[in-house]
């Protein structure tokens, strides 16, 4: 999964680590870089331990040394890093009881702390069950309880000073402990009496096999091996009824040696629980977005690599590619289920005889009904078993999350803020930017609990009730902003509180304004510390406006504050409309299998490359339409990696930014609108007099400039108002 120029990189430096070490992101999961032992400050070439994206360390069993070909020494780093995770679940599991397991947590990486903490609850409610059996009638609830109280001492831990990586383990852990505890409540409310009862044996289950000394994952009856990917620290999915029954369908389908296809509108979570399931079995999921640039050959070398190393693909948007292309997939795919069917070791996949690790898993999510996708031919369809998902519990999600973002009064802050979502879905008239679905929801989560730790005195409901509105009102048009605010002061009453400002901040901005000859009016300067917000939690923004809003010059502001606060921006910006698709992703020459490579692929790969952390942007100044904007799906939500026709994956990195800017929406599909944060300038928010005042200062002449604002002020105001009210458009 690298393209040629990288592997041919890998290979010529096989003897120096320390330089293919800056490739081990593309190659493994969250492995982004070793440690080195030191001698004479000069690192050697054995390596101690790993390194993952968020930098958590993960010191190896075995040091490995890496000298000899280099495809054998990175098996070795492979396989070391697999020992070793599974080495420290034993421990994990061993030492849990030995100390309150808020401590307990702090000891291990947050992967081995997840699944210590599995195999442990599936272990605590069978005891429960025994008990119940026996005749103790309320050893489930006993449990419940104690599960309510860990809870509570999670969410005091979240609520005080942590560390970065250590805030995201508990919050991981958060987020599966409510679901274990919703699930044994469901026993209880059912009157379950033993562990054969569906509703225990449909979860997700961890067990530790001592005679094997590994892990084990069980789901109704399928069963699988715990793979040790190293994952790092990231987050989880809160776990629905819905996601529940996706697990089972997927689970059920390989273990029938089929494929899986969730399928669903935008913004239901169709990727994300395929990536989710894959980390509750800790293997690895490579995330491929669908392209007509894909031919059989690529997506045959695609299915080659997921084969020999056992890991799962996951091809979002899959109807996108080309019928004829499609219908070769079918025989491939085919081809791979029924050597895993027939427990092959080794099989013939086009015309080469390749090893087979039987895990692998291969994934297609589709979007029914948009412009430019095809159909799934028959003999494609049979291989795949279909999932539909459907629109999640958002009131569930939200009082998870406000729960693992440290608020207390989660439910009911949750029920305001969907009710208002609701609400405004319904209310406010209907625009082509405006999404109230399950991506916005989230990122405004994000920013209360932000909120929240930066201020930690304020009352709950005011956290909650600022980041509502500061962070919905750049999307909002003028006219709807009455009804919106009516909406925030109905389900918040009597509540002001003031925006949270950073007036060394605004005054750089204003000062950066000044320097590009522009009038630094207070709405112009409030939009650019709006889109500064929206960029902090957004990595793609779209700016939407008609022309002669002032959208290029508010980036060209913030870009040049950034300049003045020396820190180092970079920006490359291009017309994805002025050059054909080819041109702008790349594609392959089909006679000599050459890959071209694209415009918009070499600027990402440049900045990607670049290691100082100022804000990078690639602005993207034209008319979005489906063709070229949905290649970029992957990038725009949380996987961020652009994935190209050479299987090549260009990662972008957290200080990379996209930008748009647009005068509409008309023809983006809803995936494209719920993927970014929304800048929406109105007309009347500059009006005409900021461009008069700024081509009046370029006069050289005194009385000229006097006499020109007088002669503007006379009759640009009436004609302007002529024109409006008594001549009809044509």
């Amino acid at each position: 999964f690298v393209s040629s120029a990288d592997l041919l990189d890998i290979l010529s430096k096989g003897n120096q680590p320390l330089l293919v070490a800056r490739h081990l992101s593309k190659l493994f999961d969250n492995l982004h870089r070793l440690e080195f032992k030191m001698e004479n400050e000069e690192e050697t070439k054995e390596a101690l331990g790993m390194y993952s994206g968020e930098g958590e360390y993960v010191e190896f069993k075995n040091p490995v040394w890496c000298t000899g070909p280099v495809e054998t020494w990175l098996n070795k780093i492979m396989t070391e890093s697999q020992e070793t995770i599974n080495s420290n679940v034993a421990d994990g599991v061993v030492t849990y009881e030995e100390k309150a397991r808020d401590l307990w947590l702090f000891d291990h990486a947050a992967q081995v702390a997840l699944a210590g903490n599995q195999i442990w609850w599936t272990t605590e409610v069978k005891i429960a069950f025994g008990r119940l059996e026996e005749g103790y009638e309320n050893a489930l609830k006993d449990y419940n309880k104690k599960q309510a109280a860990q809870l509570i001492t999670l969410i005091n831990l979240l609520i005080g000073d942590l560390t970065k990586g250590d805030r995201q383990k508990i919050c991981t852990v958060c987020t599966i402990d409510v679901h274990n505890r919703d699930v044994v409540a469901k026993l209880i409310a059912m009157k379950a009496e033993n562990a054969q009862e569906f509703a225990w044996l449909s979860q997700i289950k961890h067990r530790w096999d001592e005679k094997q000394n590994t892990c084990f994952v069980d789901i109704c009856d399928a069963i699988f091996r715990y793979s040790n990917e190293y994952l790092g620290n990231t987050a989880r999915l809160v776990i629905t009824p819905l996601t529940d029954r996706c697990y089972i369908t997927l689970t059920q389908s390989l273990h029938l040696t089929m494929s899986g296809a969730p399928a669903g509108p935008a913004g239901t979570g169709k990727t994300e629980t395929t990536k989710d399931l894959g980390r509750a079995l800790g293997i690895m999921v490579y995330v491929f977005n669908c392209s007509e640039q894909m031919d059989y050959k690529s997506i045959g070398n695609i299915y080659k690599g997921l084969s020999q190393s056992g890991a799962w693909g996951c091809f979002d948007e899959f109807n996108r590619i080309s019928i004829e292309v499609l219908s070769v997939v079918a025989v491939q795919v085919k081809c791979i289920q029924d050597a895993i069917r027939d427990r092959l070791l080794r099989f013939i996949f086009q015309g080469e005889e390749i090893s087979l690790m039987p895990s692998v898993g291969i994934f297609i999510t589709m979007n029914p009904g948009y412009a430019g996708r095809t159909e799934l031919p028959e003999n494609l369809k049979a291989l795949f078993r279909p999932c539909a998902m459907v629109v999640p519990d958002f009131g569930m999600i939200c009082e998870i999350m406000l729960m693992s973002e440290g608020f207390i009064d989660a439910r009911l802050l949750a029920r305001k803020f969907i009710t208002l979502y609701e609400l405004c879905r319904e209310l406010l008239s209907k625009q082509d930017h405006y999404d109230w679905g399950l991506r916005a929801i989230k990122s405004v989560l994000v920013v209360a609990g932000a909120l929240k730790r930066s201020d930690r005195s304020r009352p709950e409901t005011e956290v909650l009730m600022r980041a509502l509105r500061d962070f919905n009102i750049p999307k909002i048009i003028t006219d709807d902003m009455p009804v919106f605010m009516g909406l925030i002061g109905d389900l918040f009453p009597a509540m002001d509180v003031p925006r949270k400002r950073d007036l060394d901040n605004e005054a750089a901005i204003k000062r950066a304004a000044l320097d590009l000859k522009l009038q630094p009016e207070d709405q112009f300067i409030l939009k650019v510390v709006q889109f500064e917000e929206l960029l902090a939690v957004r990595h793609s923004v779209f700016v939407i406006g008609n022309a002669g809003t002032g959208k290029t010059q508010l980036c060209k502001v913030l870009f040049r504050t950034y300049q003045n606060l020396k820190r180092k921006p970079v920006w490359s910006d291009l017309n994805p409309k002025a050059v054909t698709n080819d041109e702008l992703f790349g594609y392959i020459n089909p006679a000599t299998r050459e890959w071209k490579d694209g415009l918009f692929s070499s600027i990402m790969r440049d900045q990607s490359n670049i290691t100082h952390d100022g804000p990078k942007w690639i602005v993207l100044d034209g008319d979005i339409d489906p063709m070229w904007i949905e290649s970029l799906n992957t990038v725009m939500d949380d996987n961020k990696v652009l994935t190209l026709a050479s299987n090549e994956r260009v990662p972008l990195t957290p200080t990379m930014r996209l930008v748009f800017e647009i005068g509409h929406l008309k023809a983006a599909t809803p995936a494209t609108v719920s993927r970014a944060g929304i800048l929406y300038i109105n007309q009347a928010d500059l009006g005409w007099n900021p461009f008069v005042t700024s081509w009046i200062d370029t006069r050289e002449v005194q009385s000229e400039k006097a006499n020109l604002i007088i002669l503007f002020e006379k009759y640009v105001p009436t004609c302007l108002e002529t024109l409006k009210s008594r001549f009809k458009k044509i």
